[in-house]
Order: structure tokens, then C-alpha cells, then sequence
């Protein structure tokens, strides 16, 4: 399936059973609700799916499952995020080899690389694998930037085609569309800033939230795609609240509590993550029953 960098992709979670084993039956009930709900691609491991507790075999039935369940009508995209660049070159053919069709990939973990080691390891990816990837680029969080110099190195690569930005800063989106146009795919992957990037150009959301609110992050998508921009703004005003239970240190916890609330997903975690307790918990809790209190009724999205 030729990839289309554009429209709402959820970071979907993985979803446990209470024997810390993978509960398929929540996880196809979820990925069913976001293919309804009218999302244009799935993402699978990143960290909202708990990536890095993740056993292989894991990831590659999540893969398997992802891609029946969609059945051609979406992408599905896998994270690649390793330490070695050759574990990135195996985990890139293995998705190839289970069906995904693209890739997020940040740079490598743990060890802080320079430059030129990031750019090798984009790569080797690129040169090993035919599947389209997108540069995860969170230097908040994962401590590695890639700038806008690299990309000028990586985008002779024609896998390499799209970036997901999380810089948090609001302007990187004009900087990069003066500098590359389309040749550079924007995937806004911060869920406060959404709106405000796709005003400013973003071609699509790799997003949080949609986990337990599907419809309403896809209705503000097409409603300010169609140009309705007030009826967007309205919605993503009462969304806000809840979006910021994505920009957290306890993120999976938080979008957990929520599938919950919307009867599409289980609060279970693995370890050593927790489920919340006590005043967090209250706090998490208070958040999304205002919201499901005030929930918005959406215009028909689909038929802009």
C-alpha cells in the first residue's frame, strides 16, 4: 500500500491482559473503533504502546493482528526504536515481512549519538529496507535533534519522507515547509499543539488521545481540512483538557484511564509501570469525567 503521509494516526496502546499477557480481543475492539471512527493509519509501538516493554515476538503479532484487522483500508505503521543499528535493520525487515506498511523511526536509544552516527543510522535503515519512514523527532524527551541540515542528508534517501515533529516549537512547521515544501511529509506529534500546526501547514496528527476519543480528533482533522476552522476550534477547546494528559511522564497510565471511560481499552500496564493510585489518580480521573460530562456533539466529518 503506497503510503499517504496525512490525516489523524494514532500512537495506539498495547493492550494487556492481567496476566501481563497481550489482550488481543481489547486491542482488535480498539483498533476497530479508530477504523471506524475514520483514522487514516495505525501506529504500533511506539511509546504510548509501551514499546520498550515490548518482547519481539510482541511487536510481531501486534503487527500481524493490526494489518487483518485493518484489511487493506489503512496503513499500519510499526516504531523502530533500537539500540544497535543492526537491531533496527532486523526489526525493519521484520515488520516488512509481517505487513506493515511504513515505519517511525527514532534515532538510536540510550546511547547519545552524534550527528553523523544519526544520519549512518537512518541510513542503514533506508538502504536495507524498502518500506517509507518517518524521523521521529522528540528532542525533548529522547535528547537527539534532527535538524534541518540532516534532513537535507536524509532526504536523498526517497524512503525517507516524512517527519513526525514533537520539537514543541510551533514555527519548525514553516521552517520546514520553506525549506523542503512536500518533499518533507509533517506529522504533528504533540497532541496541545495539534490544531495550531495544522493550521500552520502540518499534513496530518500521529496522535494520543484519539486512543479513547477517537471521532472527536478526526472530526477536528476534517472540519479544519474542509476549512471549518471555528467548528475545529470549538471542539479542540474542550478537548484541550484532555490533551494534555498526553504531554506527562504517566501518559500510558493517563490514555489508559480514558479507553476505560470510553469502554474501548483495560487500565492494565506492564511493569515497572503502575496503574495510578490515590490524589494522580483522582486528579486523571476528575479530567475525563468533565470532559465526557461536556463531550461536543460532531457535526457528520465524514461527509464534509
Amino acid at each position: 500500500m503506497k503510503f499517504k503521509w496525512e490525516g489523524i494516526m494514532p500512537a495506539v496502546t498495547t493492550k494487556f491482559t492481567t496476566k501481563d499477557t497481550l489482550d488481543l480481543a481489547m486491542f482488535s475492539q480498539n483498533i476497530k473503533a479508530q477504523v471506524e471512527a475514520g483514522v487514516h493509519g495505525i501506529v504500533l509501538g511506539g511509546t504510548l504502546g509501551e514499546a520498550s516493554t515490548l518482547e519481539d515476538s510482541e511487536k510481531r503479532t501486534l503487527t500481524t493482528e493490526t494489518v487483518k484487522i485493518v484489511a487493506g483500508k489503512i496503513p499500519v505503521m510499526i516504531n523502530i526504536a533500537e539500540q544497535t543499528t543492526k537491531g533496527a535493520i532486523d526489526a525493519a525487515n521484520k515488520a516488512e515481512e509481517d505487513g506493515a506498511s511504513g515505519l517511525m523511526m527514532l534515532p538510536p536509544m540510550r546511547y547519545s549519538a552524534g550527528d553523523r552516527e544519526v544520519l549512518e543510522y537512518f541510513k542503514a535503515v533506508a538502504n536495507n529496507s524498502s518500506l517509507p519512514i518517518m524521523v521521529y523527532n522528540n528532542p525533548v524527551d529522547y535528547k537527539t535533534e534532527v535538524t534541518l541540515d540532516m534532513f537535507d542528508v536524509l532526504l536523498k534517501y526517497e524512503t525517507i519522507q516524512a517527519v513526525k515533529e514533537s520539537t514543541r516549537d510551533i514555527s519548525n512547521v514553516t521552517r520546514i515547509k520553506n525549506r523542503f515544501g512536500n518533499r518533507l511529509k509533517i506529522m504533528t506529534g504533540v497532541d496541545t499543539l495539534a490544531l495550531e500546526s495544522l493550521l500552520m501547514g502540518a499534513d496530518g496528527w500521529v496522535a494520543g488521545l484519539v486512543c479513547a476519543f477517537p471521532a472527536e480528533t478526526v472530526a477536528i482533522y476534517e472540519l479544519q481540512k474542509a476549512g471549518k476552522i471555528k467548528e475545529a476550534l470549538k471542539i479542540y477547546r474542550w478537548f484541550l483538557p484532555l490533551l494534555e494528559l498526553d504531554i506527562n511522564s504517566k501518559l500510558v497510565q493517563n490514555i489508559k484511564l480514558a479507553e476505560v471511560a470510553t469502554g474501548i481499552g483495560t487500565e492494565n500496564v506492564r511493569a515497572p509501570r503502575l496503574p495510578l493510585v490515590g490524589t494522580e489518580r483522582a486528579l486523571v480521573l476528575k479530567v475525563i469525567e468533565d470532559g465526557l460530562k461536556n463531550r461536543p456533539q460532531l457535526p457528520d466529518y465524514k461527509n464534509l
